[in-house]
């Protein structure tokens, strides 16, 4: 069995509110994450489908699974991929936790793309941006 699941996180001010959108096959998930940076959000995303993963599937069988997770964040790919260093401390902490799940699955990808192929993720987070920023309002 293969799926592939897109994920995109966001800021609006770096740092400033932020959340991630995860689009499985056939479920998707947005959650605001408070006030981060955008690489931050990005991780957020992340490690959120890889614990998805787990619980919709179980651990058994998504250990066996291909599983292909697609960013229109390079910087997340490439550090995910050990082309980039990661100098960050925030983000060496997100590395290390998304890393430890990575190790559980036998065929897992985590693949670039441009930002146009990103779209149902990327609404996601404008989602879950908009609707927090409505939560706030008093008036």
């Amino acid at each position: 069995m293969k799926i592939t699941i897109y994920i995109d996180g966001g800021s609006r001010g770096n740092p400033g509110p932020a959340a991630f959108g995860v689009a499985f096959p056939s479920n998707e998930y947005a959650q605001f994450i408070g006030t981060a940076t955008n690489n931050e959000a990005e991780y957020g995303g992340l490690i959120f489908a890889l614990k998805k993963v787990k619980s919709l599937y179980g651990k058994d069988k998504s250990k066996s699974m291909d599983i292909e997770i697609k960013s229109d964040s390079e910087l997340l790919v490439k550090q995910m991929n050990g082309k980039y260093k990661i100098k960050n401390e925030n983000i060496q902490k997100l590395f290390l936790q998304a890393w430890n799940l990575t190790v559980e699955f036998k065929n897992l990808q985590i693949t670039y793309i441009p930002r146009e192929e990103n779209k149902k993720a990327d609404g996601l987070v404008n989602q879950a941006l908009d609707s927090k920023r409505r939560e706030q309002k008093l008036f």
